[in-house]
């Protein structure tokens, strides 16, 4: 096993910043950021059906990040600046952090449109540089749009960088495996939460998001050739029962380990199908000896 840090699988929710889309869309309408964020949202549901609004108007209020070594196995889930959920620390730590464990591989699920814009727009709005993400080396750069060794958004892996599309998302590829899924919040949820003060349950619904994202990440690896099956099955039980040891201090792994399922193997089940039934076909040592009878 190498104890270094191989990937790192994120996961990031946000918030409306209210103020910039006041100045921004609204413009000498004079509203409050809590107005300016509800009137987007109206305009947004009216549009698209969904109250969610574009990543260019948000900022980052958690961001949980699992570390994961080169044998794809699970060393710690962290939900960055917990308990304070401060944006521009948040955004700090995760770039930070990246390069502190020598740039590993970013793994999400749908990043590559949402995750990582919005934690560059951070880093450009709080005035953070991260030049070794940025770097100058033509179609080797870190972000280039096919680079999957920097980054693996497993969305582009399972649909060709966007030539079908993934309907039902990360909680289907998640169900999928029968692992939770979805668990409390949806994305458009979390502006409510967060305004009710439910800071923490919007970090607990990210780590949720991450521990499938692991998952679903695991099965990637089968599917590529990088994991067998059988070691696919070793690790996912591993976590499970990391799971389970976390969840006596972490609420959100117990909540999850109630919706935890096992995966049904169609080739064992074959495998003990057959066996079955050349059971059932030969007979018994008793069945074929006979009784004597009594005379």
């Amino acid at each position: 096993m190498s104890d270094s840090v191989a990937h790192l699988i994120f996961d990031v929710e946000s918030i409306a910043d209210g103020d910039l889309i006041s100045r921004v869309r609204y413009s000498g309408e004079d509203l409050s950021p809590e107005e300016a964020i509800a009137k987007y949202q109206a305009e947004r549901l009216e549009q698209t059906g969904s109250t969610f609004i574009p990543h260019t108007f948000q900022v980052p209020i958690a961001v949980v990040v699992a570390k994961v070594t080169a044998d794809f196995q699970l060393v710690d889930i962290k939900s960055l600046d917990e308990p304070e959920f401060r944006p521009h620390v948040i955004t700090k730590y995760f770039w930070q952090g990246w390069e502190m464990y020598n740039m590993p591989q970013w793994v999400t699920f749908n990043g590559r449109s949402f995750d990582i814009p919005i934690m560059e727009l951070s880093a450009f709005r709080y005035g953070i540089s991260i030049p070794k993400w940025f770097d100058d080396s033509g179609y080797k750069s870190r972000r280039n749009r096919f680079s999957t060794h920097s980054h693996l958004d497993l969305q582009e892996l399972l649909t060709n960088f966007g030539a079908a599309r993934f309907n039902g998302g990360l909680n289907l590829a998640a169900q999928t495996l029968s692992k939770p899924g979805k668990m409390g919040l949806s994305g458009d949820q979390v502006q409510s939460s967060y305004d009710a003060g439910n800071l923490k349950e919007i970090s607990d619904y990210c780590r949720c998001d991450v521990l499938d994202t692991y998952f679903v990440f695991l099965r990637c690896m089968v599917l590529t050739g990088k994991l067998e099956l059988e070691r696919e099955l070793e690790l996912v039980e591993q976590t499970r029962k990391w799971i389970e040891a976390e969840s006596e201090t972490c609420q959100a792994c117990a909540d999850y380990m109630t919706q935890f399922g096992d995966w049904r193997n169609p080739w064992l089940a074959e495998t003990t199908e057959a066996n079955e039934e050349n059971d059932e076909a030969e007979p018994s040592d008793t069945e074929s000896v006979e009784s004597p009878q009594a005379e």
